[in-house]
């Protein structure tokens, strides 16, 4: 099937600048088009990113996360695998969820994906669109739960307020 691509880009940009999300276009070799954003808007909000592979029909949202330092000290100072453990439950919790990811053990941090379909006429609804950018950030927000939960005791009450700068414990 062949898309309006010119349209879905120009679409997906403006949903972002009207939201007050966008923060700048996003290239790459590999893909048609591509936009970092920020959700929620304002200055604690996720970073995001939305792209097109060049020649697909479809677009990506993807979220990264990389676990912050202290965390990263608290999941190595668990016993009995714990650490192993956590990944293992936040991969359970993803394939639960559908949604895409990878996961990379030795460098505390992962990536969500949300993948979406275009309508031939390269549209998206806002809807549809912003659905997939929550249920996404929603799916950051309970990892970062599973995290807490594993840390527990293992994390300063004073490091915890230092490093979080928002409700968001994995972020450095």
């Amino acid at each position: 099937m062949t898309v309006d691509i010119e349209n879905i880009k120009r679409l997906i940009q403006e949903y972002l600048i009207d939201e007050g999300l966008f923060k700048k276009k996003h290239d790459g070799p590999n893909i048609t088009f591509g936009y970092q954003f920020t959700y929620p808007p304002g200055s604690k909000g996720h970073p995001l990113t939305v792209v097109n592979p060049k020649g697909k029909d479809f677009i990506l949202i993807s979220a990264g996360i990389q676990i912050s330092e202290p965390y990263i000290n608290a999941l190595n100072s668990l016993k009995n695998n714990k650490k192993l453990q956590f990944f293992k439950e936040l991969r359970k919790f993803l394939v639960l969820k559908n949604i895409f990811f990878r996961i990379d053990v030795q460098n505390h941090r992962y990536e969500i994906f949300e993948q979406l379909f275009l309508k031939k006429d390269g549209s998206i609804s806002k809807n549809t669109f912003f659905k997939s950018i929550r249920y996404l950030f929603n799916c950051t927000q309970y990892s970062t739960l599973i995290l807490d939960d594993f840390c527990s005791g293992h994390i300063k009450h004073g490091d915890k307020n230092n490093i979080i700068g928002s409700d968001y414990p994995l972020y450095t």
